[in-house]
């Protein structure tokens, strides 16, 4: 990985979140996964580039659609597989599924599936981080829907009022569920985040991981070094349905035309030479998460209410 450049090293970790969730898509029907998965394919670049300058102390906050960032921030696939399995080596002992994962001990600090839930986690921890003096970096995910909910209009308040030192990161795949952006929303995201005085950046290449990794890294030194918030969108598409494994573009909310001209620019899809050489090392990590996972026991009844508060 050393001697890679810095689109290899971003090629491989994108490619790597992909395998992963093919792996995911083949194992579903089987039913060994026991929780509904909702998969980032097509939207890789926006994790490995988001967390390519964050260090391990950084601390993210982030959607159920969480298995890009888990990885890219750098939770164990061993423990992934196992919490998809239910099974208690998972990084929560198989009590949480694909929609919570959290891997606490790289600054992956909790995924949700309740919209907008994690925007004043992340805001509570920049506060804290401020306090403290811990000198963190606090990024929160969400998508183009959280934002019109109430609690994500008082976390930019909160966290502008008060200079905290956290990203606001919108991964604008211009989708609710099934509802387009445009039947959703009339305001622009950009110009209201700007409207409480944050500094905002737009990415609209979100298929270009080098794009995104460099505007990041602009983005985190800029908050790491005045300790105030800052807001960045960036423009991605999913491959598959909201959540499933499956295609939805019979559905009719939308037009495969879209994904064709979203994968003309993808360089996973770009780029099939890199694929070839990069696969077999993927896969055989992607294989040894998974016998793990087959091979860890359920948790037993003793861990019932453990960790419940």
């Amino acid at each position: 990985m050393n001697s890679m450049t810095m689109f290899e090293r971003l090629f491989f970790q994108a490619l790597r979140i992909r395998l992963v969730e093919e792996c995911i898509i083949d194992l579903y029907p089987s039913d060994v996964i026991q929780s509904p998965v909702h998969l980032s394919i097509g939207q890789e670049a926006v994790a490995v580039g988001a967390c390519h300058s964050l260090r391990h102390r950084d601390l993210m906050f982030c959607t159920y659609r969480s298995h890009a960032f888990y990885l890219a921030k750098g939770g164990s696939l061993n423990e992934m597989f196992a919490e998809l399995y239910g099974k208690v080596t998972g990084c929560a002992r198989g009590k949480a599924g694909s929609m919570h994962l959290a891997a606490p001990d790289v600054g992956l600090m909790g995924t949700s599936a309740v919209v907008a839930s994690t925007i004043p986690h992340a805001v509570g921890a920049a506060l804290a981080a401020k306090r403290l003096n811990k000198a963190q970096v606090v990024v929160g995910v969400f998508g183009d829907g959280a934002t019109e909910e109430g609690v994500y209009h008082e976390s930019l308040n909160f966290a502008a009022l008060h200079g905290l030192p956290v990203i606001f990161l919108c991964e604008n795949n211009g989708l609710a569920v099934h509802s387009s952006q445009k039947t959703r929303q009339h305001y622009d995201i950009l110009g209201h985040a700007q409207s409480y005085g944050l500094p905002v950046y737009a990415i609209s290449e979100g298929y270009d991981f080098v794009k995104v990794a460099e505007t990041m890294s602009e983005v985190i030194t800029h908050v790491r070094t005045i300790q105030g918030p800052a807001f960045v969108e960036i423009q991605t598409f999913r491959y598959k349905e909201h959540v499933g494994p499956g295609e939805d573009f019979s559905c009719g909310y939308r037009d495969v035309e879209d994904c064709q001209s979203w994968k003309q620019q993808d360089p996973l899809e770009r780029f099939p030479d890199l694929v070839k050489a990069f696969r077999p090392i993927i896969m055989q990590e992607i294989d040894a998460a998974v016998h793990f996972a087959e091979r860890s026991p359920f948790p037993s009844i003793e861990e019932l209410l453990c960790d419940v508060v």
